[in-house]
């Protein structure tokens, strides 16, 4: 379904009449019904937010975030995630205590295979990722066990069970698994807190926002940011380029809150900190997987423009060179990107925007709601001679955007 037929199917079911869905969302009852029929573009991100709410729904329900990820190589076993996040055994460790048929992991080659992971992560490759995520939770867990029994090593294993939940929240958060993703940023929050190490918690927080902005709690997740960057300025000496871009991409992640939220003034004000960061780093980095640098903040500074309707700025300073950032970033930039050349009619570039991302990145590309709005809107917009035929449809289909 489309995003409008989802409104009105999730209207119907609460037994709300346009009318009165409407007044909730103090608009017309001609804009809702508009939006409902595809007659005008969805509503904006903010608006959706608000009729998830009032409609009792996540908001990945009405965005239409994928139900399954899709691997051709089968690595998308989403379940096995869950199940490793809800193992009963980390309900309590007095009633299950350690398993003594289990040789305990340390700390260091969980470690690497984690950021191994988060390098495939970055690459775009999900189903990598997905696939090895049951067995790093299961490890992270154990890590916790043995950090608890073993004081010379608690720090290290708090903080390997801390990225290894970071890093589940985020792709989590990717396609589409909002509550889980807000099950593993707890984890991953909970774990760094116990890690006591400024920078473990400072990344963790990033997952947090990424899930609170999956969930589409906006003001929450700007709310974490404000704290964690107070916090983090506090407990970290600014010369440390590791902790420069930790504190740029909690300010650029609570600048995508802002803007989500139309708050332009707050989205401006944390970008231009972000920048003021980025000026001091004074290059593209990548520590810590943030990919921070002065063309990450420029990229997020696009975004927090689409989301605020911005779209002739979008097209004027869209055409970035992304080529030397990491592929996750790249990819979802020309999707912003792709997305507001299709709201200015430039058809044609918006979907070579599309088929360069589809490239790098098929998962990333073929599994984001945002790519499925475009393609409708070019094959709506399309010659009436292209036809089922066009490459357009072939990757409207491939990405289920079309039946």
């Amino acid at each position: 379904m489309t995003v409008g037929e989802r409104i009105a199917f999730y209207r119907k079911r609460r037994g709300y009449t346009q009318e009165v869905l409407a007044g909730l969302v103090g608009r017309s009852t001609d804009w809702l019904a508009k939006a409902e029929s595809g007659r005008r573009q969805p509503p904006r991100i903010d608006m959706l937010a608000e009729l998830a709410r009032i409609l009792r729904v996540p908001l990945g329900d009405l965005v239409g975030q994928p139900a399954l990820l899709e691997d051709e190589r089968e690595q998308d076993d989403v379940p096995a995630v869950r199940d490793a996040l809800m193992s009963p055994r980390r309900l309590s460790r007095l009633l299950f205590g350690a398993d003594a048929e289990i040789q305990v992991p340390t700390p260091a080659p969980i470690a690497a295979m984690v950021e191994q992971r988060w390098s495939d992560y970055q690459g775009g490759r999900l189903g990598t990722v997905v696939a090895a995520l049951p067995g790093l939770l299961q490890s992270a867990q154990e890590l916790e066990d043995r950090g608890s029994r073993s004081p010379d090593e608690r720090r290290d294993c708090w903080a390997v069970s801390a990225r290894t939940h970071h890093l589940a929240a985020t792709t989590l958060a990717k396609i589409g698994e909002s509550d889980l993703s807000w099950l593993a940023a707890e984890r991953a929050m909970r774990a760094a807190d116990e890690s006591e190490d400024p920078l473990v918690l400072a990344s963790a927080a990033r997952s947090g926002t990424h899930a609170l902005l999956a969930n589409g709690r906006y003001d929450a997740a700007m709310e974490l940011g404000e704290i964690t960057a107070a916090w983090l300025s506090q407990n970290i000496s600014e010369s440390d380029p590791a902790a420069l871009s930790l504190l740029g991409m909690i300010h650029l992640r609570a600048a995508i809150a802002a803007a989500r939220r139309q708050d332009r003034s707050v989205a401006s004000s944390l970008l231009n900190r972000a920048e003021q960061l980025a000026d001091q780093l004074g290059s593209d980095e990548n520590f810590w997987q943030t990919g921070f640098g002065p063309t990450n903040v420029v990229l997020h500074r696009i975004s927090a423009e689409l989301d605020l309707d911005n779209v002739s700025y979008v097209v004027a300073h869209g055409d970035v060179n992304v080529d030397h950032m990491p592929p996750e970033r790249g990819v979802s930039h020309r999707i912003d990107y792709a997305r507001a050349l299709s709201l200015a009619g430039r058809r044609d570039e918006s979907f070579a925007e599309l088929a360069k991302a589809e490239r790098v990145s098929p998962q990333l590309v073929r599994n984001n709601p945002r790519v499925r709005e475009t393609l409708r809107d070019l094959i709506k917009n399309a010659p009436s001679t292209a036809g089922r035929s066009s490459e357009i449809f072939k990757m409207a289909q491939r990405c289920r955007a079309v039946q």
